[in-house]
């Protein structure tokens, strides 16, 4: 990588997010992740200096990398020219809809994206159509442990990806394996897509609804919160969340899918 930076007059871009990882065993752990075969449809989500898209073509059957950043695309190619099934795209993935990728159905994704763009690409791809059969993400080790959190350090992250998705850490990624060295260490997750979303029979627009009053304030208890974000009496959402079996004095770090699920079905009569 440093040697395609200084042939190409590159430097990398932190407003991007750009650290580039280099560490062979690293790369062949995210691929070893997707589990990919002939039959595979992959999109990779910032292809960078292709590092990682050398191991998916030799893996896959057929690998779109969406780049954003265009000053990298002459590097890039030059990297990809031996190989036949990949499509190098410019654009930006939070514009671009899937169905417009003309992927197969059942494609995977994979992954070396910056902090401040992982909380939108994973809602644009569980929330998209079509939806992809399996991500695997490099992302930093905080993000993937409050990904994959449960009661008790929830937050609307861990809600919005789980309802959607199983998710896992399937390997750690030290600070030296990426170019320029980051300030942290990252984590490759998994996320599983579920056929169908976890929470069933209800609009995930009214759910999200409640799961975002519910952490609007988080240092509020839950029937403060939800009263507030909600513009709901607080004693109508005390009788809710009875109803619900929620304690109206939990605060929403606690509380599990099943209960979200609960306590949105319980509001619903009074939205």
């Amino acid at each position: 990588v440093p040697q395609l930076l200084r042939r190409f007059d590159l430097r990398p871009k932190k407003s991007l997010g750009q650290n580039f990882l280099v560490d062979e065993a690293a790369l062949a752990r995210v691929a070893a992740a997707a589990e990919l075969a002939p039959a595979d449809s992959v999109l990779e989500i910032g292809p960078g200096l292709g590092s990682l898209t050398r191991h998916l073509v030799e893996a896959a059957g057929r690998v779109v990398a969406v780049e954003l950043d265009q000053s990298l695309l002459p590097a890039l190619l030059f990297v990809l020219e031996p190989y036949a099934n990949v499509t190098v795209l410019h654009g930006d993935i939070l514009k671009l809809a899937p169905s417009a990728l003309a992927l197969e159905p059942s494609y995977k994704v994979v992954a070396n994206i910056p902090y401040y763009i992982t909380s939108a690409v994973i809602r644009r791809l569980l929330e998209g159509s079509p939806k992809p059969a399996l991500v695997v993400l490099t992302v930093q080790r905080e993000v993937a442990e409050r990904l994959c959190a449960g009661p008790g350090e929830m937050s609307l992250l861990a809600v919005s990806v789980q309802v959607y998705s199983r998710p896992q850490i399937v390997a750690r990624v030290p600070a030296g394996a990426f170019y320029p060295r980051p300030e942290v260490d990252s984590a490759v997750v998994r996320l599983e897509v579920l056929p169908a979303p976890a929470v069933a029979g209800m609009e995930m627009d009214q759910f999200f609804q409640v799961v975002k009053a519910g952490f609007s304030q988080r240092r509020k208890q839950l029937r403060n919160a939800l009263a507030g974000g909600l513009q709901l009496a607080p004693a109508a959402v005390e009788a809710a969340l009875a109803r619900a079996g929620v304690a109206p004095q939990r605060r929403a770090e606690t509380l599990g899918l099943a209960e979200w699920e609960a306590v949105a079905r319980g509001l619903a009569p009074l939205r």
